[in-house]
């Protein structure tokens, strides 16, 4: 019930700040579960760019000669591909968040109406489960107090049926 409510304040709270960012010319990011007002491009684009001090508000990340890093974290630019990620505009230098978003396979979602993008998990925060369809091991005892493991059962098909009370 606590999480319901918790989660329940957070979507409020999202959705009141994309309304006054949508009235502002302005969208907002959601990163690692957290909502950040950024500026808009000028220039209409399919993308989200965002200027440098946005990215880093939003994202943790900066823009650096040996790339986009966080903390020990960095990812190359691609050769060639400078242009597709950095533009120079008057005074502002714009990132394109989307295109970063697809260099490092992450899931990422717009609402246009409400002015909103969401970024999932990269591809290395993601674990190997998904990658490997392989589910981890459990174990759980039977109505009858027998305990089983998955593992038990690999290499067998298993249909798994859950229920819960919230």
């Amino acid at each position: 019930m606590h999480i319901k409510l918790i989660w329940i304040a957070t979507a409020s709270f999202v959705m009141a700040a994309t309304a006054l960012a949508a009235e502002q010319g302005r969208k907002t990011v959601v990163y690692d579960g957290i909502a950040t007002e950024v500026d808009v491009s000028p220039e209409a684009s399919n993308d989200l760019w965002v200027i440098l001090k946005d990215l880093t508000r939003a994202t943790r990340f900066v823009v650096k000669p040996q790339g986009i890093c966080r903390d020990e974290l960095c990812f190359p630019i691609p050769k060639g591909k400078k242009d597709s990620f950095v533009s120079k505009r008057g005074s502002e230098t714009w990132f394109n968040l989307s295109e970063f978003a697809r260099l490092v396979k992450q899931p990422a979602a717009r609402d246009d109406k409400n002015s909103i993008w969401y970024f999932g998990k990269r591809e290395d925060e993601r674990g190997t489960y998904l990658a490997s369809l392989e589910a981890p091991n459990f174990t759980l005892s039977d109505m009858a107090g027998r305990s089983h493991s998955l593992s038990d059962y690999r290499g067998k098909k298993v249909l798994l049926i859950t229920w819960a009370s919230w």
